[in-house]
Parts: C-alpha cells; sequence; structure tokens
C-alpha cells in the first residue's frame, strides 16, 4: 500500500484528523507472540499450554469484556505457580518499548499543523493501553483514544471505523488511517478512509512531509 492507492489528489489541507495506530507504528506490539515466549521462558511455564489458554481469551480481554486478573487466571494462574500477578504484570507491561523515531517527530510535525487532530484507532486490553499511554505520554500526541477496549470492538470490524468517524465528528474523506499491519489498512480503505501502511518510519516521515 503506498501514497498512490491514496484519494486522488489528497492534500495535507484536506485532512482533519489523523487515525494513527499504536503498536506497530509508535510502539512495540505490547503483548505479541514473541512477547509470550519470553514471558514462559522467564516463568518458566510450558508456552504452548499458556497460548492455547490466550488464545481462547485474548479477543474478549482485548475487547474489554474481561479484567487482566481474569486474563492472568485463565492463562496461569488457575493452578499455583511459584510467581505472583504482580510479577507477570510487570513482566507484560515491560515488553512495551518505544519504537525509534516516529513519536517524536510527530509530536514536532503535529505542532505545525495546527488544523490536525490526531486520535488512535488501535486494538489494545484496557490495563496494557492505559499504562502504554501513561508510561510513554501519548496524550502528547493524541487529542483522543479510540480503543478496541472501551468499544467492545476490534479492528477490522466495520464497526469500529464508524464509531472512529462518529468520536472524531469527521467524514472518511476527512481522514488519514495509518496502521502497520495490511489487513487493517484493507479494511479502512473499504470503509472510505485514506490509508497508508505503515512499514517503516522513514517512509511514513518521508509520506507526510510529501503532502
Amino acid at each position: 500500500m503506498n501514497s498512490e492507492q491514496l484519494a486522488n489528489g489528497l492534500r495535507l489541507r484536506d485532512i482533519k484528523v489523523i487515525f494513527l495506530d499504536i503498536g506497530g507504528v509508535l510502539l512495540t506490539n505490547g503483548w505479541g507472540r514473541v512477547s509470550r515466549q519470553s514471558a514462559a521462558e522467564e516463568f518458566g511455564v510450558d508456552f504452548s499450554v499458556m497460548d492455547k489458554r490466550h488464545e481462547l481469551i485474548f479477543n474478549i480481554y482485548e475487547e474489554g469484556r474481561v479484567s487482566l486478573d481474569v486474563y492472568m487466571d485463565t492463562i496461569l494462574f488457575y493452578e499455583p505457580r511459584p510467581f505472583t500477578k504482580e510479577a507477570f504484570r510487570t513482566f507484560m507491561f515491560q515488553q512495551s518499548k518505544l519504537l525509534p523515531n516516529m513519536l517524536d517527530w510527530l509530536i514536532a510535525w503535529k505542532a505545525q499543523q495546527p488544523q490536525l487532530r490526531f486520535f488512535s484507532l488501535n486494538n489494545e486490553p484496557r490495563e496494557l493501553h492505559q499504562h502504554r499511554v501513561d508510561h510513554f505520554e501519548l496524550r502528547r500526541l493524541y487529542d483522543g483514544f479510540v480503543c478496541s477496549c472501551d468499544l467492545g470492538l476490534r479492528k477490522p470490524d466495520p464497526q469500529i471505523f464508524a464509531v472512529a468517524l462518529g468520536v472524531a465528528g469527521v467524514q472518511p474523506h476527512e481522514c488519514l488511517y495509518i496502521d502497520d499491519r495490511e489487513v487493517m489498512v484493507t479494511a479502512g480503505k473499504m470503509a472510505g478512509l485514506n490509508v497508508w501502511h505503515h512499514q517503516n518510519s522513514e517512509a511514513t516521515i518521508s509520506f507526510l512531509q510529501s503532502l
């Protein structure tokens, strides 16, 4: 997906809102497979068993339907463990890292574009999302957050794009949606949004500068 696949003649002056994913764009994915494998190794548990249980519950956890405590009870603490929930929670949160270049550049760039508002459009569980927003001070960039945990909806459900447009008070053609996963970008395009497939910071910065 590249700039040639955006709406014809898109210019920065036409955009009122940028919907920007968090994981894979600004930060690492908060609790992806690599992180879960690291957790299994760190705490000495069977990854295959833990991951099967993760797959059973993670969707509803990401939709805000169960808490982190319930998630941990489901994947690990259904039996006694030689470590605490707090230790596991701390390790889980520590898996979130800042990706290079994007956040500080976007904050500076946004300051030069007073007409633009930024909203997240992301799938994340509530406790992890709140940690990431607070720890990395994401309110420096975002004017609001459209997150699966607050809506009971997950991308690529078409309804989450409709809700995001309503929250921001804009029409699809007035938006730019940036995501690192092509399936999500395609879903955004099908919802009528202008889209950009983020693959690395250099390409995305160059694209935004070209508008």
